[in-house]
């Protein structure tokens, strides 16, 4: 083997037992559990203040964030769009190059940011705040320019990343999403949101099949094959066969 090509070529360290797999794989799992638990633990005011700004929304929730909290934020605004919240997503880069034509007045923004510091997400917060809408924040504290600039922050407090690193976005995006599905099911509880509604906006897929009604798979009458109440069973089975 080449210099340059051995370069480039990782050979493990030490080889994993199929055991110490599994258990890597419950430790990452069971600090993430602890995490959410403890999150729970400290819901506090700050909570409920969002729970009403998204409550009385008269516009749409526009949800951003970058990187990974942004495809968190994609998967929230399907979680608040398909529970009786319109939401659309926003990503922060796009955003100052035009599509903050997206926002206006009335809408509440959720912006998603572990650090609070995130370049394109504080570029964008002087122009939300100019268009007049309403910030919520998730993010690690109200102390950072996110917190500070936002009308709500629920704070994450300073978490301890799952990945063995301790850089790769893993517990902090879980207690995000964590949050997001809270305030999103709060809110469609708050308005009374029922199977019905759900169905509406969701008719495709096991679940869209699940909450369909009988007649919506029934054939019409003109496609059935009607028999007289005088009819004997022998007829109906003989009149079936012709052509």
């Amino acid at each position: 083997m080449s210099t340059n090509i051995a370069r480039h070529v990782h050979l493990p360290t030490a080889d994993f037992s199929e055991q110490e797999i599994v258990r890597l794989g419950r430790e990452v799992i069971a600090a993430e559990a602890a995490a959410l638990a403890e999150l729970g633990d400290k819901l506090d005011s700050s909570f409920f203040r969002a729970v009403q700004l998204l409550h009385h929304l008269q516009g749409n929730l526009i949800v951003t964030g970058m990187g990974k909290a942004g495809l968190i934020g994609q998967k929230l605004t399907a979680t608040f769009a398909s529970t009786g919240t319109r939401a659309h997503s926003l990503h922060p880069a796009e955003a100052i190059h035009g599509d903050l034509g997206r926002v206006h007045r009335g809408d509440v923004v959720l912006v998603l940011s572990q650090s609070g510091e995130t370049a394109e997400v504080v570029g964008l917060l002087p122009a939300l705040k100019q268009l007049g809408v309403s910030l919520i924040a998730i993010s690690a504290s109200s102390q950072s320019t996110l917190g500070r600039a936002a009308d709500v922050t629920i704070p994450l407090g300073n978490l301890d990343e799952a990945c063995q690193l301790g850089l790769a976005p893993s517990t902090s995006t879980t207690a995000m999403l964590a949050i997001g599905d809270a305030l999103a099911l709060v809110v469609s509880q708050l308005k009374g949101f029922r199977a019905e509604d759900f169905a509406q906006f969701h008719p495709g897929g096991s679940l869209g099949l699940k909450l369909s009604h009988v007649e919506e798979h029934m054939r019409s009458l003109e496609e059935c094959r009607v028999a007289r109440a005088d009819e004997t069973i022998r007829e109906v089975l003989v009149a079936c066969t012709k052509p």
